[in-house]
């Protein structure tokens, strides 16, 4: 009897400290919930300003007036993208058909590159997330397409006047007043069609990287009547163009919104879609740590340039010297001394799949550039400290601090269902977004 008389009690006891424990922990939760809301809203007047648009609501969508959103251009952007068939002018015949602009933005590095240094034509192989891909041992250093700075994702382009890590694609915006330096005969001079950064930088980059659009191909392609649904207001003489394919990935491009992830959703709405760790980031992110005070909207990107001393483009990893107009960031686009070394502020999304972080890729977790930002020296030398931004500060975070910070980046900014902008198959019926021998085994093509 006696033995019974106690297992209720222990019973009703262990209840009482849970439901006690589950309150509180509750309590805490809806909380720091709230104040995460209200310190939005008193930033931003509302927590809608951050929300983004679905990716199929093209008229929130910002777009370029003179390239309207529409669902024909956005689906010939889509496999136009991964079109492997339009690589045609590699500087090696090994590379003909072999690459795409998604070889150096894909969705599985969050629409970067999974290399420090992304190669296009003359590259080899893909591996799990583009981090495989070699150099072609046909190619020399410097017949490869590579650049000399990381590979900017086309994530959230959408909220971007301005495009690279200079600045230099787009004729609006920030880059009003620059005319003097779209150098005729250079990928700048493409700024003269008066197009926004992401159109600019699609027109100019099918140059750079070596992908071609011919007219005859395209007619005798079932590509042809993608273009002719895209583009039906048009003469067919004028129909299927370079301008035309760049204007379809451009569209393509600004629907490329990680609007999936849990911060999203918790901007939406949904209470239980950041645990209570990621909410504690948040506010950090919002508050103490003072990211917002250079990433915001619904990107958390942003517009203005800035120096933060961080290391250029090199290593045994990296193919060719880095130019000093590269090294100047800004002031290598404007000539201004006074934007010498500044950088583009980038957006947030879908970076746990990367490896390499800031222009230069120096740094191989999140966690390593708030580290770096926490204590603000800088790590690179030819950066005159009065050229550092004011804005690049000691922060005083604690190692707990920072670790909610990383969470709230890592996992509350990472959509997983980015395969939703990947196309199963292209026209022409090659491997994508390579198609070279090697990524045809490891992307299963064979």
């Amino acid at each position: 009897m006696k033995n019974l008389s106690i297992k209720p009690f222990i019973l009703l006891t262990a209840f009482i400290v849970t439901s006690c424990h589950s309150d509180k922990d509750d309590y805490e939760n809806v909380s720091s919930t709230l104040e995460l809301e209200n310190r939005i809203i008193e930033l931003y007047g509302s927590t809608s300003e951050l929300i983004q648009p679905l990716e199929t609501d093209y008229l929130s969508i910002p777009s370029d007036i003179n390239n309207p959103i529409t669902e024909a251009k956005v689906q010939l952007g889509k496999l136009l993208y991964h079109e492997t068939m339009i690589a045609l002018n590699p500087n090696a015949d090994a590379g003909m058909y072999t690459y795409s602009c998604a070889s150096c933005h894909h969705a599985d590095a969050g629409f970067q590159s999974g290399l420090k240094q992304g190669i296009g034509d003359g590259g080899l192989g893909f591996g799990t997330h583009g981090e495989g891909r070699i150099k072609n041992p046909m190619y020399t250093d410097a017949d490869l397409d590579v650049q000399p700075i990381r590979t900017p994702t086309t994530l959230n382009v959408a909220f971007q006047k301005v495009m690279l890590w200079n600045g230099q694609f787009g004729a609006l915006g920030p880059n009003e007043g620059t005319g003097s330096q779209w150098t005729a005969g250079t990928p700048k001079e493409t700024n003269n069609l008066g197009f926004e950064g992401v159109e600019i930088q699609a027109i100019a980059g099918l140059d750079v990287h070596r992908l071609q659009i011919n007219a005859d191909d395209i007619i005798n392609s079932s590509y042809k009547n993608l273009f002719d649904t895209a583009f039906s207001e048009m003469a067919e003489s004028e129909r299927y163009t370079k301008l035309n394919a760049a204007l379809a990935i451009a569209a393509y491009e600004r629907t490329l919104l990680p609007n999936q992830s849990p911060f999203q959703k918790w901007l939406r709405g949904d209470a239980d879609a950041m645990e209570q760790e990621e909410v504690a980031g948040a506010k950090l992110f919002f508050d103490k740590a003072q990211c917002y005070t250079c990433h915001s909207g619904p990107g958390l990107n942003g517009m203005d340039f800035h120096a933060l001393g961080m290391n250029d483009l090199e290593g045994a990893d990296v193919f060719n010297a880095v130019d000093m107009a590269t090294r100047k960031g800004r002031g290598g686009f404007t000539g201004n001394p006074e934007d010498d070394f500044k950088f583009k502020t980038p957006q947030l999304y879908n970076l746990k799949d990367v490896q390499f972080f800031g222009h230069g890729g120096s740094f191989q977790t999140i966690k390593d550039v708030i580290e770096y930002k926490n204590t603000a020296v800088a790590e690179n030398g030819m950066v005159p400290q009065n050229q550092l931004s004011s804005l690049f500060v000691e922060l005083n975070l604690t190692e707990t601090e920072i670790d909610q910070l990383t969470v709230f980046l890592e996992k509350s900014l990472y959509d997983n269902n980015l395969s939703r902008y990947v196309p199963e198959s292209i026209p022409s019926g090659n491997c994508f977004p390579n198609a070279d021998y090697m990524s045809s085994s490891d992307l299963g093509c064979e």
